[in-house]
């Protein structure tokens, strides 16, 4: 049985982000998480991780429709951890 909450060293990981890019998301609300323990250790719970995951895909979705992403000449934005490229396919 998979674990209920992931930590954030998790998340980095599922994420392929930095741990202050995580953190921001935790921080920011955009990632759904808890506080635990004496230390106030932040724990997200894997069905808002995944949740989290289905929300940036319809973003990104449309986002690219509004962006007449559907047009083969317009250029196609691609990421590299923090640094975003832009190519034109063909």
């Amino acid at each position: 049985m998979p674990p209920r909450f992931l930590t954030l060293a998790d998340v980095t990981e599922i994420l392929n982000i930095s741990a202050a890019q995580a953190y921001a998301l935790v921080r920011s609300g955009e990632l759904p998480a808890i506080q635990i323990g004496g230390r106030l250790q932040w724990r997200v719970e894997a069905s808002q991780l995944e949740a989290y995951i289905e929300r940036m895909y319809a973003e990104t979705r449309e986002r690219l429709r509004s962006e007449g992403a559907s047009d083969p000449a317009a250029p196609v934005a691609e990421t590299s951890g923090d640094v975003r490229v832009e190519r034109r396919d063909g």
